[in-house]
């Protein structure tokens, strides 16, 4: 079996127009490189969603990959300098929708898979059709149903576009947690001239809001910046001067470190919800949904193999952090210890995504790198 060109295999992936929750072909590409170099592939469908894991070798310890075939949607493709899915090379440069997020770092791992061929331990990974959507059918789902079997991964890296300027300047090894939130305010719609016939919903959510906005959430904590909470829209709808609008709303989004637990932030907006409603003849509904607790993997023997594997091919002492938004790492984190190392993310969902194919090539050498050196450190 010849070792797998990185590149073309890019390339093949980019042009499945994978855009969530559409496969498009881009799973099938995945498991006929995985099954071309030994791995047993299982196809793990959950809501119409494709995922897959794959496994070579049966004895630990088990080092695993996640990622995700899935991208979002390429926006005005008339603003492309090159169609989004074509998956061309020109200048030494990959050009496509899911080159730096992340077809080219499922291609790297299989590809630095591809080199090894030893017995020692075990290697898997975990593709996911659903991260760029809602995520409730893709890793999440294929997490519960490994544990339910008793499946063992011990360590796992996620190929996520972590580097910031430079290949292997930046490695994750934690995340904020994330809350969703929606506020509907229901009053009774009415003529501005008789306030007292109706129940205005307006004041009701400004009150919420700005009561929400107001605090400050923490002032940070080890390894995480300052929690933060930001108003991302507010709907009412009213196209007319003289008319009390019957309904307001607004949606919410907060980034919490480990100092708050998801229920706690959802249990205070409810309150808030309930103070605004003080006196209001309406109704007040508060939603949350915690897409993920904050985590923090700790120093050890892991994080330092990943940061000497992307240092022994880069020459850069990567950064360990836990900025950024969320990733499928939130889910892995149930399972076992888990660090984020991919490609530069600069284009990453913007119009013409690229990556150099010297990037692709030297994070397939640390990909391999980290292999070697899991089954030295870990498999003895």
């Amino acid at each position: 079996m010849a070792a797998i060109d990185p590149i073309e295999l890019t390339l093949e992936l980019i042009r499945a127009p994978s855009v969530t929750p559409a496969d498009a072909g881009a799973m099938d590409i995945v498991e006929r490189a995985l099954t071309g170099i030994g791995f047993h592939c299982r196809r793990m469908p959950f809501g119409g969603i494709e995922n897959l894991y794959a496994r070579r070798g049966g004895a630990g310890p088990n080092l695993c990959f996640a990622g995700h075939t899935d991208v979002v949607p390429p926006g005005d493709v008339g603003a492309w300098s090159r169609p989004p899915f074509a998956g061309s090379v020109e200048a030494g440069i990959v050009h496509g929708r899911g080159a730096a997020d992340m077809k080219s770092a499922i291609a790297c791992f299989i590809a630095a898979a591809s080199r090894r061929r030893d017995g020692s331990g075990s290697l898997s990974l975990l593709i996911t059709g659903d991260e760029e959507g809602e995520a409730e059918h893709g890793t999440k789902a294929v997490v519960a149903a490994l544990a339910a079997e008793g499946e063992r991964i011990d360590h796992c890296v996620v190929g996520e576009p972590t580097s910031r300027a430079r290949l292997g300047d930046m490695i994750k090894i934690g995340r904020r947690g994330t809350i969703n939130g929606r506020v509907v305010v229901e009053g009774v719609q009415g003529h501005v001239a008789y306030p007292d016939r109706a129940a205005n919903p307006a004041p009701v959510l400004v009150r919420f809001l700005a009561a929400i906005d107001a605090r400050r959430l923490d002032e940070g904590c080890a390894g995480f910046q300052a929690s933060n909470l930001e108003i991302t829209s507010i709907d009412i709808g009213n196209t007319a001067s003289n008319v009390i609008p019957a309904r307001a709303e607004a949606r919410f989004n907060i980034r919490f470190n480990p100092t708050h637990a998801g229920a706690d932030l959802a249990a205070w907006l409810e309150a808030e919800g309930a103070a605004a409603a003080e006196g209001f003849a309406g109704k007040v509904t508060v939603r949350s949904r915690v897409g993920g607790e904050a985590f923090l993997t700790e120093a050890g023997p892991f994080t330092e193999l990943a940061a000497r594997a992307a240092r022994s091919v880069t020459g850069l002492a990567p950064e360990l952090s836990t900025s950024g938004g969320t990733s499928d790492a939130r889910f892995i984190r149930v399972l076992c210890p888990v660090v984020e190392l991919g490609l530069v993310g600069t284009t990453m969902h913007k119009i013409d995504e690229q990556v150099p194919i010297e990037d692709i090539r030297r994070l397939t050498d640390i990909y391999a790198a980290l292999i070697d050196g899991y089954a030295a450190t870990f498999a003895g």
